[in-house]
């Protein structure tokens, strides 16, 4: 050790590193019209069988903790049909205290004629995360939109019990101009020190929440009804044209076959190829 009779001036605290990405694709009747993307944000189209064309987020950092920033756009112009995904689950790692919670904005549009699929996969929430997401959907009046959302609180296979997150989630559908969905979802601790209360989470690990907005979608409730898988407790209704179920278990894998299984039926085709079943 050297001796010095300069004083020990301590170093300020490093600022740690935030994720920033933006990813933004639209897609018309002949193609991929527009494509950006920067920072930690991707967008890939891969080669698909079905006529479909499918767009894939992914976020390179490899998960979100507190400060991150996220910005997804995807756009359906008029009679183009897409389908976007996430190359896989989203996870919300543990953030600081003093930090601010991880940020995900998804804006979704789809133009007059358009089929629009919004499908990604799980949001995976561990201990002490913090995330705010926002996903807003911009419909013309004839346009046929499908979303699925699916959260689950921890790996049970990892033997991961919560007990300390804030999630505040807020989806928004607007249709032909006119606010036509809102939802929001908060879960934090005192949810989780509540999960039992059927209030609550009743006991559940894994939630999903399904929409389908079209003309008659209603009409699909009876046949959605049918499907069913062991370990998933589910609820669907339909009113002026749309179609919302509800689905928790106590294990994400059962939820995601049962979540499987329901998108199959109401796109009449396979699965995002990115999904793993």
């Amino acid at each position: 050790m050297l001796d010095t009779t300069r004083p020990v001036i301590p170093s300020p605290a490093a600022r740690m590193q935030r994720v920033k990405g933006r990813a933004h694709v639209v897609v018309g009747p002949n193609g991929l019209r527009d494509l950006a993307q920067s920072g930690s944000a991707k967008a890939m189209l891969p080669r698909v069988h079905s006529a479909t064309p499918e767009v894939v987020f992914l976020n390179t950092s490899g998960g979100l903790t507190g400060g991150d920033v996220l910005d997804y756009t995807l756009e359906a112009e008029d009679g183009a049909a897409l389908t976007g995904a996430s190359q896989t689950a989203e996870r919300a790692y543990a953030a600081t205290v003093d930090a601010l919670p991880a940020s995900v904005s998804i804006r979704l549009k789809a133009g007059r004629g358009a089929t629009l699929n919004w499908l990604p996969q799980e949001t995976i929430l561990f201990e002490g995360a913090a995330l705010e997401r926002t996903t807003c959907a911009d419909l013309a009046a004839d346009a046929r939109f499908l979303f699925v959302e699916t959260v689950v609180l921890g790996r049970a296979a990892m033997g991961e019990s919560l007990h300390r997150l804030t999630f505040r989630d807020r989806r928004e559908v607007r249709r032909g101009g006119r606010l036509d969905y809102l939802e929001p979802l908060e879960i934090n601790a005192s949810t989780l020190a509540t999960r039992d209360n059927a209030v609550t989470l009743a006991g559940a690990r894994a939630v999903a929440t399904i929409g389908l907005f079209d003309q008659g979608a209603e009409d699909l409730a009876e046949a959605l009804r049918d499907v069913t898988q062991e370990g998933v407790t589910a609820g669907v209704s339909g009113w002026n044209g749309k179609l919302v179920i509800r689905a928790m278990a106590a294990d994400g894998y059962p939820l995601r076959r049962y979540v499987a299984q329901t998108i199959e039926k109401l796109t009449r085709g396979p699965l995002p190829r990115v999904w793993q079943i």
